[in-house]
C-alpha cells in the first residue's frame, strides 16, 4: 500500500491512496481524511486502505486522479515527533576522522540520535529557501519509519511489529551552523532546519525481499544537479536496524502513532574504508559533507561546495524492476526571505 498528502489548503492536508505504479491516486475522506487519522486507528483503517489501493492496482479507477508528487505534502506535513539517527556509523566515523576527532567505542554499540523539529516539513518538490547560502546548505538522504503507538521499554525483537510506513527522507542540515551549536554542547537546532520527506509513504510489503531484518536492501540514490552523486545501499553497513533504533527511542518514553525514526545518512564502506565517489567508479555519498570529508583524509582538503542558490537535488530508490517505490524528492535551492529584525 502506497499512501501520500495532497495540498488542499489546510495544514494536515488530504491523504490518498496511490496506485504501486505512483500515476494515479483516490482520495479516502469518509475512511480517513489525514495520515495520521488513519495512524491513530491503524488496525481498523489499514486493512480498508489496502482494499482501495488494491482495487486501483488491478485498474478500477474510479474516483481516481493523476498523482502529481509536485502538489503533495510530506506524507505527515507534521508529526508529534522526528528523531534522526546515526545509524550507519561510517559516516560518523569519517566525519570525526576528518576533523582530528577520535571515535569513541561506544558508538559502536549504542545508537547516536537527535530530536528534529517536526512541527513543519518541506513538501518533497518544494523549494529549499534560505536567506543566505554561506551557512553550508547540504542535503542529508535517509531512510525512515513511521511508527503506531510503541510502549515504553520495548524490546528490539518487538519494536519491528511497531512499524506502519516507510519513507525516505532529505534531513536538511547548515553544515557551517553546526560547529558553533555542537560547541556548546547542547545539540542540533538552527542547523537543523526543516527536513522534507518522499512524496509517498508505504507498506513493508510494497519492498518485497528488499525489506528484511528490519532494513532496506537497496541503492539510494542521489543526484545533485542532474549527475549522480551516491547510490549506496540502505541494507549495506546499517550498524544499528530500525527495530533497535525504535527500541533506543522508546528506552525511557512512550512513543504515539506518527513518530518518524530516521536512519541518517545511508553510508557504505569500501574495502573497510571510506568509499569512493561516483566518478571514480564508487557508491558515492548521500551527503556533500561526506565528499568533503574523503577529500579532506585524502588530499589534506575538501574540494566539493556545499549547495548554493540554484543547485538542485534529487533523491529517489528504485526497486528491482526499475520502478520508483516512494517517488522522489526533488527540490531546487532558493533565495528566501530575510529574518524580520
Amino acid at each position: 500500500m502506497k499512501l501520500a498528502t495532497l495540498k488542499d489548503g489546510r495544514r494536515d492536508g488530504a491523504l490518498v491512496v496511490v496506485s504501486r505504479s505512483l500515476e494515479y491516486a483516490v482520495p479516502v475522506p469518509k475512511i480517513a481524511r489525514t495520515l495520521q487519522a488513519a495512524l491513530d486507528d491503524w488496525d481498523a483503517i489499514s486493512p480498508r486502505l489496502a482494499e482501495v489501493g488494491a482495487r486501483l492496482d488491478d485498474g478500477n479507477l474510479a474516483g481516481a486522479q493523476r498523482f502529481d508528487p509536485r502538489v503533495a505534502h510530506s506524507p505527515l506535513p507534521r508529526a508529534y515527533q522526528w528523531a534522526d539517527a546515526s545509524a550507519y556509523v561510517n559516516h560518523v566515523e569519517l566525519v570525526r576522522k576528518a576533523r582530528g576527532a577520535a571515535m569513541p567505542p561506544e558508538f559502536w554499540t549504542d545508537p547516536l540520535m537527535y530530536q528534529g523539529g517536526s512541527d513543519s516539513f518541506i513538501g518533497p518538490c518544494d523549494d529549499i529557501a534560505f536567506p543566505d547560502d554561506t551557512w553550508g546548505i547540504d542535503f542529508e538522504a535517509e531512510v525512515a519509519v513511521i511508527t503506531g503507538d510503541v510502549p515504553l521499554g520495548v524490546a528490539p525483537s518487538a519494536a519491528r511489529s511497531h512499524i506502519r510506513l516507510l519513507m525516505l527522507v532529505n534531513d536538511v542540515s547548515l553544515r557551517n551552523l553546526i560547529p558553533a551549536e555542537i560547541a556548546k554542547g547542547f545539540g542540533f537546532f538552527q542547523s537543523k532546519p526543516a527536513s522534507s520527506f518522499s512524496p509517498v509513504a508505504v507498506t513493508a510489503d510494497e519492498l518485497g525481499g528488499a525489506w528484511r531484518d528490519a532494513k532496506v536492501h537497496l541503492p539510494l540514490l542521489s543526484h545533485l544537479n542532474g549527475a549522480l552523486f551516491g547510490q549506496p545501499n540502505a541494507g549495506v553497513d546499517m550498524t544499528f536496524d530500525f527495530a533497535t533504533l525504535i527500541a533506543h527511542a522508546a528506552r525511557t518514553r512512550e512513543l504515539r502513532a506518527g513518530t518518524i525514526i530516521g536512519s541518517g545518512t545511508v553510508s557504505n564502506q569500501e574495502n573497510g574504508g571510506p568509499g569512493r565517489p561516483v566518478a571514480q567508479g564508487g557508491a558515492g555519498y548521500s551527503c556533500i559533507a561526506e565528499q568533503r570529508t574523503v577529500e579532506t583524509i585524502i588530499a589534506g582538503k575538501p574540494v566539493t561546495p556545499f549547495m548554493h542558490f540554484g543547485d538542485r537535488v534529487r533523491i529517489e530508490m528504485i526497486d528491482a524492476d526499475g520502478r520508483s517505490i516512494f517517488g522522489a524528492i526533488d527540490q531546487a535551492v532558493r533565495r528566501g526571505a530575510q529574518a524580520s529584525s
